[in-house]
């Protein structure tokens, strides 16, 4: 069977503007008349055709990996291939959306085959939200938020947890943590709702933040939206990005990649798009055609899979969830896997629920992590070849 490609002229944002941040503990306010809160975005994304119709090569499975004592999965946003390329690790939120209370192990380690052989966390991550996996088989976790005034009030124990990344071994061991527990701020000290963190092959580290960021519309000051580059010891080298609608500002960078040529991709959440980077933050391209990003994922072999939780026809009219795959080195998308049907939608609205988190395996096996009202892991198998 033949495949078709479809290359596409790339934009870059123009529209400055700044905001604030919003704790991600708070309720939302009351939605005034009008547009939905953060449902603005950047003026070159209404130039980019939707693309929602391209072939899809992949069965999907619904339901992949099974945990122990009939334990059920809960949201899952973080999801990352082992160093060894076969095993995958997961972040479940402790078969909720959130471990505050909970005594099991939200970070798994799945076999081939979905059973779990390994588990650490418990008491650690309240709510696992991006991960990394670097050459030595270490798990890097950014855990995006604290408990709220009501969890505190029933487990005050969970204090001092979240708005950190934090380094363990392959066998569960905390080695590193970066921010304050439990307290929002300003690097080198704090960090404000960690979304991802990438590890280079250098050993740098990369974090972003801030996960509200993508449901603001207006300026007042002190906005978030930042990468974050550390040393392999975990010492701050510099900081780049500011909030808003242009080039190398963001609204909630919600994931990062990074392809054969040490190119940061940033999953450019709220302005549905991908921005692209030196690892020294100089900006070199902006791509909208891969969607409103929630995970990023690139392989060996710059294999760009980005998949799409949230879109609706507020916060990305006409195009529709799912997962797009293509060429980190041209920007062509070649697949669209669609939405699965579910009775309620993922993300912000619309039709059908997708994944967060993405993974692929050495065997080109695709791996989704889904938040909302369906949860757990799905596999995506490869059956057609281009």
């Amino acid at each position: 069977m033949s495949l078709s490609r479809i290359s596409l002229v790339i934009g870059a944002g123009a529209l400055i503007v700044s905001t604030v941040l919003v704790s991600a503990q708070q309720p939302a306010p009351p939605q005034p008349a009008g547009p939905p809160r953060g449902s603005s975005g950047p003026p070159e994304h209404a130039k980019v055709a939707p693309i929602n119709n391209l072939p899809n090569p992949y069965e999907t499975i619904r339901n992949w990996g099974t945990l122990p004592d009939n334990r059920k999965w809960g949201s899952v946003s973080a999801v990352h291939v082992d160093a060894d390329g076969k095993h995958i690790w997961a972040g479940d939120r402790c078969g909720a959306n959130a471990c505050v209370g909970s005594n099991v192990d939200p970070m798994v380690k799945l076999d081939p085959t979905g059973k779990v052989v390994a588990s650490f966390g418990a008491g650690q991550i309240l709510w696992p939200h991006g991960m990394d996996v670097d050459r030595q088989g270490n798990i890097w976790v950014a855990d995006a938020r604290s408990a709220t005034a009501g969890e505190l009030a029933k487990f005050p124990e969970w204090k001092g947890k979240g708005h950190t990344v934090l380094k363990f071994s392959p066998q569960g061991k905390l080695l590193l943590t970066i921010g304050t527990g439990g307290e929002a701020g300003d690097p080198p000290a704090k960090l404000t709702e960690p979304n991802d963190v990438l590890v280079a092959p250098d050993g740098s580290i990369f974090i972003a933040e801030a996960h509200q960021a993508q449901f603001l519309d207006e300026n007042p000051p002190n906005g978030i939206g930042r990468i974050t580059k550390w040393s392999p010891d975990g010492k701050l080298i510099k900081t780049f990005g500011s909030y808003g609608y242009g080039p190398s500002q963001f609204r909630g960078p919600h994931s990062l990649a990074m392809d054969s040529r040490g190119r940061l991709f940033v999953a450019d959440r709220g302005n549905r798009r991908i921005q692209i980077f030196d690892q020294d933050g100089k900006h070199l391209d902006t791509w909208y055609q891969f969607s409103r990003i929630s995970g990023l994922y690139i392989d060996r072999n710059d294999t760009l899979y980005a998949i799409d939780s949230e879109s609706d026809d507020n916060y990305n009219p006409g195009w529709r969830k799912g997962l797009r795959v293509g060429s980190a080195r041209t920007g062509e998308v070649w697949y669209f896997v669609p939405e699965h049907v579910s009775r309620n939608p993922s993300g912000m609205g619309g039709y059908g629920s997708m994944g967060e988190g993405i993974a692929v395996d050495a065997q080109g096996n695709v791996y989704g992590g889904e938040v909302g009202p369906i949860q757990g892991l799905t596999k995506f198998v490869m059956r057609l070849k281009r």
